[in-house]
């Protein structure tokens, strides 16, 4: 069983990273879906996407929870029914889940790709990154600074958030695999530590 990844954060805190290898079948077995989750599978036209939600259940086994122990607010936030607090992310051949007893959580893997220069304007003040005269690089912290900010997107949990004006990354070194973020929206502020890690061409980052 291909699970990639196991992170202790902290004594409350586990993310697990699954490298998706299996075929739909293979995944499927072992695996008991709610009717409402089955019917989402059915629906979608990507088995990349099939296989990537059920890798996710794979993680929640691992960590002994089933997919009836799993729901979904009125805004696509994912909890657990026991309290505790989860994000869940999947891109491509990865898929991750961070849970907590304490603190809400967040997520996010993404693929690194130079899609991500032409678009960096619209989530951070790429003026900061000029110094950065390595393609590579750039396209290397744009995308921790993406999945940062997507990361405390889904802790806070709701729609409104602009990843621009709302959510603020501090400035970091790659050596030193975290750093830190801000939400500021509408007189609501919170502060949160942020962990990131890179592997086979993707990059993952959690946030608490």
């Amino acid at each position: 069983m291909p699970l990639f990844k196991s992170i202790t954060v902290n004594s409350t805190t586990k993310v697990l990273i699954w490298k998706i290898e299996e075929s739909f079948e293979d995944l499927s077995f072992g695996i008991d879906l709610t009717k409402n989750s089955q019917e989402r599978v059915d629906g979608m036209k990507s088995e990349l996407h099939q296989r990537g939600f059920l890798s996710v259940r794979h993680l929640l086994k691992e960590v002994g929870y089933s997919d009836s122990d799993l729901f979904y607010d009125e805004f696509g936030k994912p909890h657990l029914k026991d309290g505790k607090h989860i994000s869940i992310t999947h891109s491509f051949t990865f898929s991750g889940i961070i849970i907590s007893d304490e603190n809400p959580v967040g997520i996010d893997i993404e693929m690194q790709r130079d899609k991500i220069l032409k678009i960096a304007h619209k989530f951070t003040p790429i003026q900061e990154y000029r110094t950065i005269a390595n393609t590579e690089a750039l396209i290397s912290k744009l995308t921790i600074v993406w999945g940062a900010k997507e990361s405390l997107y889904k802790i806070f949990g709701k729609k409104q958030l602009r990843f621009l004006e709302n959510i603020y990354i501090e400035d970091f070194k790659f050596a030193d695999q975290k750093t830190s973020g801000r939400i500021s929206f509408q007189g609501y502020t919170s502060s949160h530590q942020v962990h990131f890690l890179e592997f086979e061409g993707f990059t993952g980052v959690f946030a608490y």
